[in-house]
């Protein structure tokens, strides 16, 4: 999290919008943190997103005159995504995906690591760990839950580099910021 993937993403799909190439974007239905059909960043860039409840409603909503094809927070969506990338891919069109690689307790996420490997090109993006400024490449979870996903951002959790992390305290206090 806090790495600036959405915000590449934007970057990118706006790029494409302003060469007039046709874009469509999606988000996952449950992600409505920050908006309900946008994809926002934490530094509040937006474009506007359709929501869609799984990879399958994702496909069906593809227009054919579409080229490009974003897809944020794509490790909320079901692996059946995989496949989806793939059908686009195979198409001709191009399929931009941002999402989280690792899970809070650093475990694969999936779809990502697949479609990391099934990929032309990845960009693994980090944040600036918010304890020591290093290399933010981990998430943690600063409240306590049991729940894989706990929709949330500044105050749920952090970015962490490897010496910040520490998955055996499931709870602990955010650092505070200036």
């Amino acid at each position: 999290m806090f790495s600036g993937k959405s915000e590449e993403l934007i970057r990118r799909v706006t790029r494409s919008r302003i060469a007039r190439i046709p874009v469509q974007t999606f988000k996952p239905a449950i992600d409505v943190r920050y908006a309900v059909a946008e994809v926002v960043s934490h530094s509040e860039l937006r474009v506007e997103a359709a929501p869609v409840a799984d990879s399958a409603l994702l496909l069906k909503s593809i227009d054919d005159a579409t080229v490009v094809v974003g897809i944020d927070e794509a490790q909320f969506f079901d692996d059946g995504l995989v496949e989806v990338c793939e059908i686009l891919a195979g198409a001709g069109k191009q399929v931009i995906v941002a999402g989280l690689d690792l899970d809070y307790l650093r475990r694969p996420f999936e779809p990502i690591p697949t479609l990391c490997g099934r990929a032309e090109y990845v960009t693994k993006m980090l944040a600036v760990c918010h304890r020591c400024g290093g290399p933010g490449m981990y998430t943690q979870r600063i409240v306590q839950s049991d729940d894989l996903v706990v929709l949330g951002a500044s105050g749920a959790y952090e970015a962490r580099c490897r010496y910040c992390f520490d998955p055996t305290e499931p709870e602990q206090p955010a650092f505070p910021l200036d």
